[in-house]
């Protein structure tokens, strides 16, 4: 070969060897997360998960998600962990808007060049996550894809799926006029809107990731990675206590966006609760010319969560809620309405 040496994988930009240095770092996370229904562990073709018992018709509920832009942030700021917790936070907080009890997920890491402490960061924080929603995290496939993308980033998209009684199943049917809805409180921006984050925040206002500005205590580039809330252990606790009508994970769009999609036909909601937005929102509306109605349908604005309840049951349904860590608050009421799409949702003046 001319005294050139032979070409090897390695060379063509695959690291198999990091690769297995990264599924020994993944072996002890994944058995962190291990629940009493997962067989065999990291490192087959497959993961295997029972059913649990005791259902009289087993339905599996999946979700798939990624972070989004959000991301960008991580690799400006080089911390990797958080993405991680909300890329598990945006399936699971999806399946159980059905009633589903989270019961695995699956992770994809795609990369130019494997970075073992990048990429072993974000598996700690989908193991995080996997606590949190009390699933395992049962696998994943991580891609090294030479000049695909830029030095030092990378993509993640997760797979959840979970599990429901047939009979179980939450479809929104039930609301009725009168009905309550209820929000539970988010700690930021979760993973939605950061294209419209950074460009107010950034390009337009000017500020520094690394500074603190007013009305933060934290650097706004801590403030930007705070990660998506996980709302299962409430959402169920909630069910649990009855009266629950319908559950509603709000994620881009917003509450106008989002409630809508667990409305039957001929209902609106009629918003005109107060609630407390974390600080990050104030910022946005301060740092750049935003109409109201633009930011109402692009960030959750401080309610990450929403549960529709019988007006009866309103007070188990907080207690219950709360009795799990999250803050509760009340957001409006269901009402008759003629209107479509995000016109079913009105805000008091």
């Amino acid at each position: 070969m001319s005294g050139d040496e032979g070409l090897t994988y390695k060379r063509a930009g695959v690291d198999i060897d990091a690769g297995e240095r990264l599924v020994d770092r993944i072996r002890p996370l994944a058995a962190s997360t291990r629940t009493p229904f997962v067989l065999g562990g990291v490192g087959g073709f497959a993961g295997l998960c029972a059913l649990p018992g005791g259902m009289q018709e087993p339905v599996l509920v999946a979700g798939t998600d990624g972070v989004g832009t959000k991301l960008k942030l991580a690799f400006a700021l080089d911390q990797h962990r958080t993405v991680g917790v909300d890329l598990v936070a945006m399936c699971v907080n999806d399946i159980v808007t059905v009633g589903a009890t989270p019961l695995f997920f699956l992770d994809y890491f795609a990369t130019g060049a494997l970075d073992v402490e990048q990429a072993s960061a974000v598996v700690e924080g989908i193991a995080e996550g996997c606590r949190q929603a009390s699933c395992a995290l049962l696998g994943g496939e991580t891609a090294e894809l030479p000049g695909f993308y830029a030095a030092g980033e990378y993509d993640l998209a997760g797979f959840a799926v979970g599990v429901v009684d047939r009979s179980a199943i939450l479809d929104g049917a039930a609301v009725d006029e009168g009905d309550v809805v209820l929000g539970l409180a988010s700690s930021g921006l979760h993973s939605n809107g950061y294209s419209l984050a950074r460009q107010a925040l950034l390009d337009h206002a000017g500020l520094d990731l690394r500074s603190t500005p007013p009305g933060l205590d934290t650097p706004l580039g801590d403030a930007l990675l705070t990660p998506t809330r996980i709302y299962v252990k409430a959402a169920l606790a909630a069910l649990a206590a009855g009266g629950v009508h319908a559950l509603c994970h709000v994620t881009g769009g917003g509450l106008v966006g989002n409630l809508p999609r667990v409305l039957p036909a001929g209902l609106g909601a009629f918003v005109d609760g107060r609630w407390p937005e974390p600080p990050i929102f104030r910022l946005l509306r301060d740092a750049a010319p935003i109409e109201e109605a633009e930011l109402r349908r692009t960030f959750n604005l401080g309610v990450g969560f929403a549960l529709v309840v019988a007006p009866d049951a309103v007070a188990q349904v907080r207690e219950a809620a709360a009795a799990t860590g999250e803050r509760v608050f009340y957001v409006g009421r269901i009402e008759r309405s003629d209107a479509q799409g995000e016109a079913r949702v009105r805000y008091a003046p």
